[in-house]
């Protein structure tokens, strides 16, 4: 299971918020390259950001912050997963223009499945699918508005046609654990895990390595998580990212050791 300590964007600053809420908002700094770097110089293989204006609003405030950390992700071979506001693809080809790896498409995939095929098709292994949801009820924008969905009608209905288009994951949050350190949806992600072929990423409510040792254990018909996203659990000290990475067993520590 891969990791991907996060960035979350907001007005250029490094923030994160609880449960979503816009009005519970924690800042942790204001250079985001910075951020990045420590994430590679630990070991990540990945860094996940996210354009928080952009996903409320539509509007790439943030898509600067993004790029630059892209093209100092490239120097050292790390890989860049980010999304937010993007609805659109001329949103998907500036952040693939821009030196992302992977764009996570929410709000339109909901909205208009068809755009996510396409864009999918365009740039294979290149798309991920963010799924979020409060107690099984799927959110847009932002999180800040109900789709109509719940997240059995999306495993039902078009999870298997982003499968089919070349999707390479889903990303599935659990807004009301986001944020707490309480622990992720360990239920709900086997669910979602045992209802699609894609990569399913985990996001929200990790605190501790305990935490990222029970996601590594889902299991559904052989299948594992492929990541997971984790942020204030890093930023409050509660783990490092090398220690996260040992505990997966793949970390710098875990590959010196083994050469031994």
């Amino acid at each position: 299971m891969e990791l991907y300590p996060a960035i979350d964007l907001r007005g250029g600053r490094c923030v994160r918020l609880h449960q979503g809420d816009y009005g519970q908002e924690t800042i942790y700094g204001d250079d985001p390259v910075a951020l990045a770097q420590g994430f590679a110089d630990a070991g990540a293989p990945w860094v996940h950001i996210v354009d928080l204006d952009a996903a409320r609003t539509g509007a790439p405030t943030n898509r600067p912050a993004v790029a630059g950390v892209a093209a100092a992700m490239a120097k050292v071979g790390v890989h860049v997963q980010s999304g937010g506001g993007v609805r659109n693809q001329e949103a998907a080809e500036a952040l693939f223009d821009a030196g992302v790896t992977r764009v996570v498409i929410g709000t339109a995939a909901m909205e208009d499945p068809a755009f996510v095929e396409r864009v999918a098709k365009r740039h294979p292994g290149g798309v991920a699918v963010g799924l979020d949801a409060r107690v099984g009820q799927v959110a847009v924008r932002g999180w800040t508005q109900g789709s109509g969905a719940t997240m059995d009608d999306i495993m039902a209905g078009v999870l298997p046609r982003f499968a089919e288009a070349g999707v390479a994951a889903v990303v599935v949050t659990e807004i009301s654990r986001d944020g707490t350190l309480a622990g992720p949806d360990l239920e709900g992600l086997a669910s979602v895990l045992g209802a699609t072929g894609l990569d399913v990423i985990a996001s929200g409510g990790v605190g501790a390595l305990s935490d990222l040792v029970a996601l590594a254990g889902i299991e559904r018909a052989g299948r594992r998580l492929a990541g997971a996203i984790v942020g204030k659990a890093i930023y409050e000290g509660r783990f490092t990212v090398a220690e996260a990475l040992t505990s997966l067993g793949h970390g710098r520590a875990q590959e010196a050791e083994e050469c031994l």
